[in-house]
């Protein structure tokens, strides 16, 4: 019988989790030194080694089914940016996004647990613990997001793979679906519209515009005026319909628009967020040699 302290005692030795641990341990009756050697031998106590390491490259994908009503985007994270480049790193992370389309996980956990559909016989943390095995450093599977739409989901990436943007619409072609992309892409909307921005996000900005205009030695009741026309400044930068349209600025995107509906987007760009570590490379390489 596997008991609970075994798994333990194996898991504080390799670092391995909890259920290839037990897993590894039934295959060998228990023995706890077969069992740390079967898991060298498959890479998951290698792989468990590098999981403390700060994973801030890689790169963001997508991925749209052929009717085009489903997509999704991903971002897999990575040591370094050398393994972006890595085509088996690269045909992964696509794996990961097709199976966020196909199905539809709710969180990271969840699709962590969901058998591949890439590679049979293994779920897709294992699959992942193996390409950290065989490509040598630590990954993980970050963030995604997924749109089902009544009319088309649009996709762009930029950078190959620095930036990813994903967009629902409803009324449009392909052709102005892809230009909104490319608007999120490069001007950052934070909101689709401004009744999208959080009540407490525009009293904030309020209150800096306010205290802005009043250090310019405006009065305030002047003051209160300038904020309202200063608010609409934010609302255009911040918000996509208001924002000026990137391929012809004299135009908003909401005119460029026109009959078309955008109901969501999600853009995706490779690290943000992520405090990454300050490494010296001529001292790591002197770890690496002693």
């Amino acid at each position: 019988m596997i008991t609970a302290s075994l798994v333990k005692e194996l898991r504080e030795k390799t670092g391995a989790g909890m259920m290839d641990c037990k897993k590894v341990l039934t295959e060998t009756d228990g023995d706890l030194e077969k069992a740390a050697e079967l898991l060298r031998e498959r890479g998951i106590a290698k792989a468990a080694k590098k999981s403390g390491r700060v994973a801030a490259e890689g790169m963001v994908e997508a991925y749209i089914a052929e009717d085009g009503k489903v997509g999704a985007v991903v971002e897999v994270n990575s040591e370094t940016d050398f393994v972006a480049k890595n085509e088996e790193f690269r045909t992964f992370v696509m794996d990961v996004a097709k199976q966020v389309v196909v199905n539809n996980p709710a969180t990271v956990e969840e699709l962590l647990a969901q058998p591949s559909l890439a590679v049979e016989g293994k779920t897709v943390n294992e699959v992942l613990i193996d390409k950290i095995a065989t490509i040598g450093e630590n990954m993980s599977i970050r963030r995604f997001a997924r749109f089902e739409s009544q009319g088309l989901v649009e996709k762009y990436i930029h950078g190959d793979g620095k930036i990813a943007v994903l967009v629902n619409m409803t009324n449009a072609n392909k052709e102005l679906a892809k230009d909104v992309c490319m608007q999120i892409a490069a001007a950052k909307p934070e909101f689709l519209d401004r009744n999208s921005v959080p009540a407490e996000r525009v009293e904030k900005e309020k209150e800096i515009l306010k205290a802005q205009t009043m250090n310019e030695g405006k009065p305030e009741a002047i003051a209160e005026k300038i904020v309202m026309g200063r608010i609409n400044k934010f609302y255009e930068e911040i918000c996509l319909v208001d924002q000026a349209f990137v391929k012809d600025p004299s135009m908003k995107v909401s005119q460029v628009l026109k009959d078309a509906t955008i109901v969501e987007f999600a853009r995706f760009e490779k690290g943000e967020g992520i405090e990454k570590k300050e490494e010296n490379f001529a001292e790591e390489v002197m770890k690496q040699l002693q």
